[in-house]
């Protein structure tokens, strides 16, 4: 089970509590990979962190110029080991055309949604261990099934490189991913693979402030006020040079 019990600070009980529901997800099957390859696409993320060739790209001018293999754990196929480390290592110089090339070499928009989706999470969640001076939390153990491969049928070309979610899209299955009206495209970036935009929700309510509050300049859920909030995010978005 997930737990803070033994941080020196105390820790809100709806951080493990939002932290379990992950891993619970984690270990059932997802939308277009098994609940085993979830629980390697995770333990890939946390490998990343020291791969050699992704050192050498992270320094690099370019990081694409770099060739060789990734120091991999997993029987995951190349170019989802390529997405993950990437996501991981060296997102914010990721380009069109890079995921182009891994979407030739054989990964689905859906799968490379759903990778990213899980890298995110985990990576989310292990910072907020490493922050307090935790072990990471293990990985669970996999459970059986086949992923649903559902795809909404409403997504399609939009502002991103996959397919999107219409912003409305009020009486169709994906009515409770976000509040009706204007919303960022952070939001909707991974609608193409519905249960992870579900997760992040999941996270943000948390980590953050509920979607349905976002744009409120005083919503809050924790000590920090909203400004303190925003600062502190900005200053991580520049040193993870977030496009945003």
């Amino acid at each position: 089970m997930v737990n803070y019990e033994h941080a020196d600070v105390p820790v809100r009980s709806n951080f493990a509590q939002s932290h379990q529901r992950l891993w619970d997800r984690l270990s059932r099957p997802g939308t277009w990979w098994t609940s085993a390859e979830r629980i390697d696409i995770a333990a890939e993320s946390r490998r990343a962190r020291d791969c050699d060739l992704c050192a050498a790209r992270q320094s690099a001018l370019s990081p694409h110029s770099v060739e060789g293999e990734h120091d991999r754990l997993s029987a995951l196929s190349e170019p989802a080991v390529e997405a993950i480390h990437a996501t991981v290592s060296y997102s914010s110089r990721l380009t069109r055309s890079w995921y182009e090339a891994v979407r030739a070499r054989g990964l689905s928009d859906g799968h490379y949604v759903e990778i990213v989706g899980i890298v995110t999470s985990v990576l989310s969640t292990d910072e907020f261990c490493r922050g307090l001076g935790l072990p990471l939390h293990t990985l669970p153990e996999p459970g059986e099934g086949e992923p649903s491969r559902y795809r909404p049928q409403h997504a399609g070309p939009d502002e991103a490189w996959v397919p999107l979610v219409p912003r409305d899209n009020a009486g169709t299955p994906e009515a409770d991913l976000w509040p009706s009206g204007s919303l960022g495209n952070i939001i909707r970036a991974m609608s193409l693979v519905p249960d992870e935009v579900r997760t992040l929700r999941d996270l943000l309510e948390v980590h953050y402030v509920p979607f349905e509050k976002v744009r409120e300049p005083n919503a809050g859920t924790g000590a920090l006020t909203r400004p303190q909030m925003e600062l502190v995010a900005a200053k991580v978005s520049v040193l993870n040079n977030c496009y945003f």
